[in-house]
């Protein structure tokens, strides 16, 4: 337990990786294989009580000096393409948020990794209040085990592309990274997880050093400095060629494919010029480009035209530089990050 104000806090056990657990039962005295029972019962989303192959004394001591982190469906959407989003309310009463996507090869989720966000991407709703705090790793388990238990199946894929900047809170990340990745509890493969940055070079750097297999998806949204300063303000920071230079370090540190988003916000990033610019910049890189529709955001942007965008395309395959437009789900509910608590807040 931590000492706060002269209070002793509970640690939470769905913020634990297996070793930490292992630390914290030794020093209760507990025999060792009873880590792996907890482990197991903890990434299963259950209550201490739950824990049915513990002795009550046992579920006792754990439930006095631990807390186990949880996030109650508050309001959900279903849409008529079978995607679900989830307003989840944490013991603190914070609001985040959810997506469940329904693929052939599985289900996938994207959560939150913090509450609000403080990039300011003029294109995003989940920063339009700014930055209210980080999330633990067990509140960002908490909406995977959450959503596991709605729908009864196993998730397939996480996608860290929910509200906040997974990049801006990589310590909780990485440690939920080990913790879902784990053979005793998820067992979700790093290469089913996807960590999404709108470009924090320093951090992608640290990321790479640390080798894991994850997927990285980049949120370029322009091909020059000029129009990705005016519509997202970490460019003021870090420019196109210290992004990409960040990028290149991390494939060559991971072998791993990079994404690079791109939504399509028109008459400003969507015409040929930009997209052949955007072809210079990623040619003979490992990557592939993923065009969005963009979503309107307090009328800041009409959603992108249903328009033929193939011309786009073929402008980065001509370089051989891979390139779709994403699938649109949910576009009849507020699957887009931060449109539901937005809408819950006005209405409550």
């Amino acid at each position: 337990m931590n000492l706060l104000g002269g209070k002793f806090l509970k640690k939470d056990l769905r913020s634990m990786t297996r070793e930490e657990l292992s630390q914290e039962i030794n020093h209760m005295d507990m025999p060792n294989y009873r880590v792996n029972q907890i482990f197991e019962w903890v990434s299963k989303g259950v209550s201490f009580e739950e824990m049915t192959n513990l002795s009550k004394e046992m579920r006792k001591q754990l439930s006095e000096r631990f807390t186990l982190s949880f996030a109650e469906v508050r309001k959900k959407q279903v849409s008529k393409d079978g995607t679900e989003k989830f307003l989840f309310q944490l013991p603190d009463g914070k609001m985040v948020e959810s997506v469940l996507m329904r693929y052939k090869h599985g289900a996938s989720i994207c959560i939150s990794t913090q509450i609000g966000c403080a990039m300011g991407c003029s294109f995003c709703a989940s920063g339009l209040e700014g930055l209210d705090r980080n999330l633990s790793a067990g509140e960002m388990l908490s909406q995977i085990l959450s959503v596991t238990k709605e729908i009864d199946q196993r998730i397939a894929n996480v996608v860290l592309m929910g509200s906040g900047e997974p990049l801006q809170n990589l310590k909780e990340v990485v440690k939920l990274l080990n913790i879902v990745n784990d053979e005793k509890g998820l067992n979700i493969s790093m290469r089913h997880i996807t960590i999404s940055t709108c470009g924090l070079v320093p951090q992608i750097y640290q990321l790479a050093d640390l080798k894991l297999p994850v997927n990285l998806a980049i949120s370029l949204h322009a091909a020059s400095d000029t129009i990705r300063r005016s519509i997202m303000p970490i460019a003021l920071k870090f420019s196109i060629a210290d992004t990409l230079k960040a990028c290149d370090y991390y494939i060559e540190k991971t072998n791993r494919r990079i994404t690079f988003e791109y939504a399509l916000i028109p008459g400003l990033n969507d015409h040929e010029e930009e997209i052949r610019t955007l072809a210079d910049h990623l040619r003979n890189k490992l990557c592939h480009v993923n065009f969005i529709p963009v979503n309107p955001v307090n009328e800041l942007f009409s959603h992108s035209k249903k328009g033929d965008y193939r011309e786009l395309i073929e402008i980065l395959r001509k370089h051989k530089i891979p390139a779709t437009i994403r699938r649109e789900l949910g576009a009849d509910i507020d699957a887009a990050c931060g449109q539901l608590k937005q809408q819950a807040k006005y209405k409550d």
